[in-house]
């Protein structure tokens, strides 16, 4: 019973890990030869940080066909996981997918670390917090120290989701040995990304993922008899880690505490408050159905802006679609492992590429509608700000009007049915990609269904293609008898068979209302990115029946409405099983929402288009 328990978790983490399915491959046709046949392991090797505390991580070295190491000095790359190194097998678990000791058997050290109060590790969990953040770059200088007989103390960090969040926390810190990293999937804000978007709590991933965290933690460790007292020393920590953070944050947030609202809490440990601070090359892999769909550009944004060499290739693909990275390929610049390789020998191991750039251009994404990859400079660069106004009422089968023409007077009612969201390409993303892994997703990405359950505006068939890229904004003029409830909207593309293809979406409690202009992001004087407080000081609830204005922040994308096709949004109340509301909001919750369309007062959409 217990070893099936455990290879049950071990199977679901793995899938979160994005190493499921990644088998040894045969190594990519465009990389360079390897020059060893072989790797030679150590295992949970002690690293003790500044407060005493000792992580363990599992060491690979190029060996020979005998799987002796070889003697001498290599650049290391580095991963530091939450997910049990041993459970996960380190070499796969550190690349990503593909060839497990690829980058080893080409000259490079591979070490994994589980992170403080996970895995081997001791100390306690805290996720993310200042000392696991002092952890990061505390273990690049271990690995890049000459005390180490096998680093040349060049470190280049590379892994997925959690393994990409700590790499940008490493890099703020400007550890010497330092020199490039590969984060896959990594958040930038992670109360707006993930845990409360909208202000909404994420019921679908956050509570799954702690939990497993925590439960990973408790698998047996390989310390061997010559360290009985560890074993026990870290079931306590787990046990410490579980009451003093995993149970009482999820407590917190359900009944609508301080964890449900944005704070200090959540600034410690959002990357996007240090990236700032980083200087080494960052190469990101984001995607456009990616729990961080809306962070991973903005981080790229912001190291550009900042003139850190930074690339970033968004593609159409869930959490655990852009964490394994078995698609990469499909963006012309060569597999994952192809693009690391070339990465880091260039700025790891210091291997002249003099094609890197002009091979691989600083924004790679793909055009959802038209199955095209297609390259830019920037995020947002040579955009115009393009407005629709919702026009009209909405009746079942009969949709309200987008326009930028004249707007008709109306008012178009939104159900509360918990069910909305329920059967869309959003319950797959905010899961992390687990019912694509089952083909359940398959049957749930024609949205039309989804879409009665709510109003919906749509215009006419567009003549020339809408070309769309970046974050979007809904304002909605909306009244509600009881003050309170959620906006769920969603921008999509109707072809003309009535397919409906759910581009992006977007939420907002309507307490959380409140904007701050001064971080709020425009385009041509419209708003395109609003940014609301979300903290317990701003929010009010709106007087019972009273129309106001909300502006709905919809993620970003890069999309286009082909010819023929059509522009839609839909507002529902409900987005199951992405968000709940929190307890003390429940009763709110249950009261239906009129959305409003006036002249005088327009409801309308913005977004940032492409000539």
């Amino acid at each position: 019973m217990q070893r099936s328990l455990l290879a049950l978790f071990l199977a679901i983490t793995a899938v979160l890990a994005g190493v499921t399915g990644a088998a040894a491959a045969p190594a990519p046709a465009g990389a360079r030869a390897e020059q060893f046949p072989a790797a030679a392991a150590e295992s949970d090797v002690p690293i003790t940080m500044s407060d005493g505390i000792t992580l363990r991580a599992n060491v690979r070295r190029p060996a020979d066909a005998a799987g002796n190491p070889i003697a001498g000095r290599f650049p290391v790359l580095l991963t530091i996981t939450a997910y049990n190194k041993n459970a996960l097998d380190g070499p796969a678990s550190g690349s990503s997918g593909g060839e497990p000791d690829f980058f080893v058997k080409r000259g490079y050290v591979h070490v994994t670390v589980d992170a403080r109060g996970t895995g081997s590790s001791g100390g306690s969990w805290q996720s993310f917090d200042d000392r696991e953040n002092t952890d990061s770059a505390e273990i690049v200088n271990w690995a890049a120290s000459p005390e180490r007989p096998w680093s040349n103390g060049s470190v280049g960090m590379h892994g997925a989701s959690y393994m990409g969040i700590n790499q940008l926390f490493a890099a703020a810190q400007r550890p010497e040995g330092l020199k490039a990293i590969f984060p896959q999937v990594p958040a930038a804000d992670t109360y707006r990304d993930v845990v409360a978007s909208g202000g909404a709590l994420d019921v679908g991933f956050i509570p799954l993922w702690m939990g497993l965290v925590t439960a990973t933690g408790v698998v047996p460790p390989n310390y061997g008899p010559a360290e009985p007292d560890n074993g026990l020393q870290m079931y306590l920590d787990r046990v410490k880690g579980a009451t003093s953070f995993t149970a009482p944050t999820l407590l917190e947030a359900t009944l609508g505490l301080n964890a449900a609202f944005d704070g200090p809490f959540y600034a410690e440990r959002s990357p996007i408050n240090v990236v700032d601070d980083i200087d080494v090359p960052t190469f990101l892999i984001g995607g456009e159905y990616d729990l961080f769909q809306r962070g991973t550009p903005m981080l790229f944004e912001r190291l550009r802006a900042n003139g850190v060499p930074t690339k970033m290739i968004f593609g159409p693909w869930d959490h655990l679609q852009a964490s394994n990275g078995e698609q990469v390929a499909e963006a012309g610049h060569g597999t994952l492992q192809e693009l690391q390789l070339r990465w880091f020998d260039h700025h790891v191991k210091g291997l002249p590429d003099p094609g890197l750039d002009a091979d691989v251009p600083p924004l790679t994404y793909y055009e959802i509608g038209s199955g095209k990859w297609r390259h830019a400079q920037d995020w947002v660069d040579e955009q115009r700000a393009t407005t629709f106004e919702l026009s009209g009422t909405s009746l079942p089968g009969r949709p309200g009007g987008l326009t930028s023409g004249e707007v008709e007077p109306g008012a178009s009612a939104v159900a509360p049915l918990p069910v909305s969201g329920l059967c869309t390409r959003s319950a797959n993303q905010w899961t992390g990609g687990l019912p694509g892994r089952t083909g359940l997703a398959e049957v749930c990405e024609d949205n039309r269904l989804n879409d009665t359950t709510g109003a919906v505006f749509e215009t006419e068939p567009v003549q020339r293609p809408l070309r769309i890229r970046g974050p979007i904004n809904a304002r909605l003029n909306t009244s509600t008898p009881t003050g309170n409830g959620m906006l769920s909207v969603s921008v999509s593309s109707v072809s003309p068979d009535g397919r409906v293809d759910r581009l992006t979406g977007g939420w907002q409690v309507l307490s959380h209302r409140a904007l701050d202009e001064s971080k709020s992001r425009y385009l041509d004087g419209e708003l395109i990115q609003p940014f609301h407080p979300f903290t317990e000081q701003a929010q009010s609830t709106m007087q019972p029946g009273r129309a106001e204005p909300i502006d709905v922040e919809v993620f970003p994308t890069g999309a286009v409405i082909p010819p023929g096709s059509k522009l839609r949004v839909s507002i529902q109340a409900y987005d199951v099983p992405h968000l709940l509301p929190a307890v003390r909001d429940l009763p709110a919750a249950l009261s239906p929402l009129t959305v409003h369309t006036d002249p005088q007062d327009p409801s309308r959409i913005t977004l940032p288009t492409l000539p």
